[in-house]
Parts: C-alpha cells; sequence; structure tokens
C-alpha cells in the first residue's frame, strides 16, 4: 500500500526525542499514547543516571524567566496544520524567479519553512516590532491573561506577600514581547546555515532582554556584536532627558567564531599609499617587526645593514615578521648575505625581556658576506634601480629597515560596530526613498535605509546566498538584495515573510505595501541597469538584470480535511463525508505546494504543466517530482509519469479512476521506475 502524506509541520518534540535516540538510544521508551497508539519517550530518570543531575540542589542558578517562558518554549515545537497556498496573480515573473513574498504569521511561516529550508538561510535579519506600546501586532494565544499572570509573576511569602515588587501592567508588557520574540527566534536558528548569521534592528526598549534571549537560543558563544546605528542627524528639540539618536542591530551567528566579511575600502584609506619606489604596485610602509619576542625566539637575531654595516636587532619585546629564511633571501637582493653565530646571546636576551640563560641558543645573526665597501656599493646600485626588495631601507639607504606593505594584501576593511548615517542612511532618508516610489506619499512610517541593508550584505552574504526577513515591514530587504545583485553580478534570493496588517493611505495592508514596493523598486534596478548597459564603452561587458521577481504565497489551513480520527470519534456519514479528503475550495496548485516541503523541494522551484495520458500533471525542478491531482486518472497516465523516472511521484488517491488503477499504481512504478518514491494525499 502507498503511503500517504499526512498534512501539517512535524511535531518538534518527537523530532527532539528522535535526536536524543540517536545518541542514548537507553533513555528512550514507550508509553501508550491517548489515541491508544504507542509513543517514544524520554526516561528522565535513565538520562539523569547517565548525565548526572548538574541542577540538582541548586535553586539559586543564573537564569532568564518571565511569566509564559514555558508556553513560548513550547510553541516553537508544536506541529501546525497549515500550507502555502500560491498567488500567481499578485506575483511577478512566477515561472522564473528565486524570490519569495509570503503573507501571513511569520510563526506558522517559519514552521512551514523549516521543512525544505532549514541549515540553508546564510543571512536573516529582522526588525521586530519594538514594542513601544502601540506596536504589538503578534497577538500570540500562549500570551497571559491579567490573572494568569498574576498567579506566576513573582514568588510569594507565607503571608501571601509578594517577595519581589513588580508592576503588573509593565511586567506584562514585557513578558509578552518576550513570548513573542522566543519561538520565533528558535526556529529561525534552525534556519541558518553553518556559516550563517542573524541580524536583529531594536531600540533600547526591549534590547537587554533581546540579549538575553538571543544568548539562550543561539549561545553567548555566538554573539557576534551590538552595532550602534545612528538613524537620525539631528536630535528632536523637544527630546526629554537624552535625545536618542540611535539603535541596536544585535549579530548572531548559527556557529561561534563566525568572522563577518570585509568592506570595501575608502579613499582616505587608500591615500597612504603610492609607490616612491616606481613599483608597479601601490604599497606603504609598515613594520618589518611584532610583538612577542619571548615566544618567538628563533625569529629574534641581529641584521647588519649593508649600508653602513650596523648590525640592528627587532625592537625591544618584538621579533622580525618575516622568517630567517625568507628574510636572508630578500636581503640577498641587497647585497651578499650569510648566517653567521656572533656570539649575541646577551642582546637576544635583552631584546626577549628575559635572562641570557634562558634565551635560545644557536640562533645565528644575519650577516653580509662581503666587505662592507662592495656591499654598499651594491646595495646603493639596488637602490638606485628602484622597485625595491619587500624589506627596504629608508633615508636614502641610511636609515632604518622597514616592510612593503601592497595595496592589493588589503581585502578591505573591518566592519566595526559604530555605523554613521554618513556611510549606512538615516531615517529620513529611508521615508524619502519610499516616498519617491509611491509617488510622493510613503505608505509605511519607519522603513530602514537601503544602504544599511546593503551593508549588513556586504559583510554577512556571498553572491548566492539566501537571506530571510520575517518581519518584511516595507520590504527594504527585497530591494536591497536586488540592488545588491545589480551591483556585482549576484544572485542572491530573498524571502519575506509579513503579517497582513491594516495600514492607512488605501493600501489595504502591509503586504499589498511590501509586493507594490517590490515591482516598483524591481523596475526602477532593471531601467538603470539597461541604462548602465547603454553607456558602456566598446568591449566592456554588459551587467546582468537581476532577479526582479517574487512568488507570492498566502498562509493558509492545510488543503485536506481533518481525516485522522480516532475509531470512536468517526460514524458511518463521516465515512461518506471523507471519502474526498481535500477541501472543495483548494486547487491543483494549492496540493502541489502543500507537498513540495515534503519533498524538501523549494517553493521557488520551476513548475511545468504537462498533459500525460490526458491529464493535466506538474512536472517539478525538471524531474525531480511528478504530481498528478487530477480526476479519473487512468494507468496510461501512470504509466507515462513513470517512464519519466522521477525521484518522486504524488497523485490523489480519491483521483484515480477505479480499483484496478490504484491496483496498478505500484507496479506500474516498479516496472519502469523502482527508485520513484510514491506518495498519495
Amino acid at each position: 500500500m502507498v503511503e500517504r502524506i499526512k498534512p501539517g509541520t512535524p511535531d518538534g518534540t518527537e523530532e527532539n526525542v528522535e535526536r536524543i535516540a540517536e545518541f542514548f538510544p537507553e533513555v528512550v521508551t514507550e508509553v501508550e499514547g491517548a489515541d491508544g497508539n504507542l509513543e517514544h519517550v524520554v526516561d528522565f530518570d535513565a538520562l539523569r543516571d547517565l548525565l548526572g543531575d548538574v541542577a540538582e540542589g541548586q535553586r539559586e542558578r543564573y537564569q532568564f524567566t518571565w511569566p509564559g517562558k514555558a508556553a513560548a518554549k513550547a510553541e516553537a515545537r508544536k506541529p501546525i496544520w497549515k500550507t502555502m497556498r500560491p498567488e500567481p496573480v499578485k506575483s511577478v515573473d512566477w515561472d522564473t524567479t528565486k524570490n519569495l513574498y509570503i503573507e501571513g504569521d511569520n510563526l506558522d511561516a517559519l514552521k512551514l519553512l523549516k521543512e525544505t529550508y532549514a541549515g540553508q538561510v546564510k543571512l536573516i535579519y529582522i526588525d521586530p516590532p519594538y514594542n513601544t506600546g502601540h506596536d504589538f501586532v503578534y497577538d500570540d494565544d500562549y500570551r497571559q491573561t491579567h490573572e494568569e499572570y498574576d498567579a506566576g509573576s513573582a514568588d510569594f511569602d507565607e503571608e501571601g506577600g509578594r517577595l519581589v515588587a513588580n508592576l503588573e501592567s509593565n511586567g506584562r508588557f514585557h513578558s509578552d514581547w518576550c513570548s513573542m520574540i522566543y519561538p520565533r527566534l528558535v526556529l529561525a536558528r534552525d534556519l541558518l546555515s553553518a556559516n550563517g548569521a542573524i541580524f536583529i534592528s531594536i531600540d533600547d526598549n526591549e534590547s537587554a532582554n533581546l540579549r538575553k534571549i538571543c544568548d539562550e537560543v543561539f549561545g553567548a558563544g555566538c554573539f557576534v556584536g551590538d552595532v550602534i546605528w545612528q538613524k537620525t542627524y539631528s536630535p528632536r528639540n523637544d527630546s526629554k532627558g537624552i535625545p536618542t539618536v540611535a539603535e541596536h542591530i544585535l549579530v548572531y551567528s548559527k556557529l561561534a567564531n563566525w568572522i563577518p566579511q570585509r568592506l570595501p575600502r575608502t579613499e582616505a584609506m587608500n591615500a597612504g599609499y603610492g609607490s616612491p619606489d616606481g613599483d608597479s604596485m601601490l604599497w606603504a610602509s609598515d613594520n618589518p617587526a611584532a610583538a612577542g619576542g619571548a615566544s618567538h625566539q628563533g625569529m629574534v637575531y641581529g641584521i647588519q645593514h649593508p649600508f653602513t654595516g650596523h648590525v640592528f636587532y627587532p625592537p625591544m619585546g618584538t621579533h622580525w615578521r618575516v622568517g630567517q629564511p625568507g628574510l636572508l633571501s630578500i636581503l640577498n637582493e641587497w647585497a651578499p648575505y650569510e648566517l653567521r653565530d656572533i656570539d649575541d646571546a646577551e642582546k637576544r636576551a635583552a631584546v626577549c625581556g628575559i635572562g641570557t640563560t634562558e634565551v635560545r641558543p644557536g640562533v645565528k645573526a644575519v650577516m653580509l658576506s662581503a666587505p662592507l665597501e662592495k656591499a654598499r656599493t651594491l646595495a646603493k646600485e639596488r637602490y638606485d634601480k628602484g622597485s625595491w626588495p619587500l624589506l627596504y631601507f629608508t633615508g636614502g639607504g641610511t636609515g632604518g629597515m622597514r616592510r612593503k606593505r601592497y595595496l592589493d594584501e588589503s581585502r578591505g576593511r573591518v566592519a566595526d560596530n559604530l555605523w554613521l548615517h554618513e556611510e549606512v542612511g538615516h531615517t529620513d532618508e529611508a521615508k524619502k526613498h519610499l516616498k519617491q516610489l509611491f509617488d510622493g506619499s510613503a505608505p509605511f512610517d519607519t522603513p530602514k535605509p537601503v544602504r544599511l541593508l546593503d551593508r549588513i550584505l556586504t559583510i554577512a552574504s556571498d553572491e548566492d546566498s539566501l537571506v530571510l526577513d520575517f518581519f518584511s515591514g516595507s520590504a527594504t530587504t527585497a530591494e536591497a538584495v536586488m540592488r545588491k545583485n545589480a551591483k556585482d553580478g549576484g544572485t542572491r534570493r530573498f524571502v519575506l515573510v509579513q503579517l497582513p496588517e491594516e495600514v492607512s493611505g488605501g493600501w489595504g495592508n502591509l503586504c499589498n505595501v511590501g509586493e507594490e514596493r517590490i515591482r516598483r523598486a524591481g523596475k526602477k534596478i532593471a531601467a538603470e541597469v539597461e541604462e548602465a548597459n547603454r553607456q558602456l564603452k566598446l568591449g566592456e561587458e554588459p551587467k546582468p538584470v537581476p532577479d526582479i521577481g517574487f512568488r507570492v504565497l498566502r498562509i493558509d489551513s492545510s488543503n485536506m480535511e481533518d481525516t485522522y480520527r480516532t475509531p470512536g470519534e468517526t460514524d458511518q456519514m463521516d465515512l461518506l463525508s471523507l471519502a474526498d479528503n481535500v477541501k472543495l475550495d483548494r486547487t491543483p496548485e494549492d496540493l502541489l505546494f502543500e507537498v513540495l516541503p515534503k519533498f524538501r523541494i523549494p517553493y521557488s522551484a520551476r513548475i511545468e504543466k504537462r498533459e500525460l495520458g490526458g491529464r493535466e500533471c506538474f512536472l517539478v525542478d525538471g524531474n525531480r517530482l511528478v504530481a498528478c491531482f487530477d480526476t479519473e486518472v487512468g494507468t496510461e497516465t501512470i504509466e507515462e509519469m513513470a517512464k519519466l523516472e522521477p525521484d518522486y511521484a504524488v497523485m490523489r488517491d480519491a483521483s484515480m479512476r477505479d480499483d484496478a488503477t490504484q491496483a496498478n499504481f505500484e507496479e506500474l512504478f516498479k516496472t519502469y521506475s523502482p527508485d520513484t518514491v510514491r506518495r498519495v494525499i
């Protein structure tokens, strides 16, 4: 019998039990569930015996908690019975684009995306509600009432008095926000790739709480930095106390020791490079020594100057950057050199800051092997020739030794944690840009500047990265991705998620605003690329127009009726009504998009409609998946499907023409494509 695809997302708790079973099978046992079926569960007594109870007797320990945290944790693991429904009419370049725009609650979206995109997202940027008192829009069902909060908000003494004073309204206010963000970050971490990172914009209201939550979810060792973004160029005159001119961007990586990529060098940085010796490459003067003389004693030795004959050493506490064989080779370009023992242990010990008895024996000096007059003549000729060796001498040759640092060796500048508005934009710039796109009227109050997202993309994405923003707002991230691709020829893809929150100005909801922004920005970017290509000189390579399309998907309930009932819950009339388990208002395209994540096929995969055996079928990602949800499907259709030798094949159980077709379904695939994974819905 062909296995049936179950609707809904996996149960996170069951997945965790399976992971534990992989490492410690002896702590997993079976119990009878509420439906009478056996379930695998963890025997915590056995787990304690195996690992020891490190928290036993430790009532006081460092932790961050709030009323409702346990429910928020559980929410990330709960399965949902929902699906992504395609909206081709709202989309742009539906057949070719790799970008996604998802309408719906991002908690649902993240659970659905996890089935396909777990471990594949290189960069996540989010700009969640700042919890200022008027922008909390995610009404999760695990938020607590006043009574529930009051029961768990603090400890009480024997008389019922509160041990820690707490203002209920303020405390519950923060608790609700923490409970909202926690499960979303747990799921976000699952989506990040091993070399991925998440950037979270936040203000002072919740930055401290967010930092603690992220330390728990991602691990304190994965904290990368707290970036301060100067969001405005002038503080308001009516501000009370200290005017707010900056916001936080918390950065965490999936794994520890993540290193951001470098930023392009500025003109000011390059101004220090030149070519006073006529070298074909620009360079700057650098110190030939580095710290750590005592720990690098083999690189602490004397060098005889080719012009003066003086023997010099690295400064106190340092060592030469270039190893002795390499240094000897470079200096031989000035004059003949050799390694020679000059009995200088006392001098080398002084440079290292240690006693003479502690200095490494047998380290020779780099000395001239020709008479000084001859060496001086050769060195002068080399100096006058120009394009000096890597190690050179200042003052016309008679000064100290320096090292050339070439410009192409510098991979760019390191991104620090202070981002000024001159470099990454400010809020006024973002609003003006949005107004220009929307003919003089900005339909969103708090957009982020494109330059800010460009900075994040520069240091945290590659040219082919998948970028996720699940609080997409006005869709700045989408425009930034398209502009970045237009600039460097990249193929980055974006996945945006937005709740259809109501907005003013005649746009209906925020999803309409975001989708329209992508359309308008995409057209503008394409026109800019085409115009730039027209201005190219003969022989210059034109830049490709980036992917400016997007598929719109809408989160809805599962396409399947709830047929997973126990015998006691089902009567004869139920059995008749559930003969076809697909809801009446759902299309074949709806069914296709519900089964895609079951095979980890991206929602952006190419889809082709083709008639096979007289029935409409879908070919997804080439022949990776072949699906048929048409009616009265006969053996001729199944045979043609099998001959395509797909990786996966799916059909509607109720759409097969007769019992003979059902019986032949397995046999035809065994004959023509035995390796195909077959499923029915």
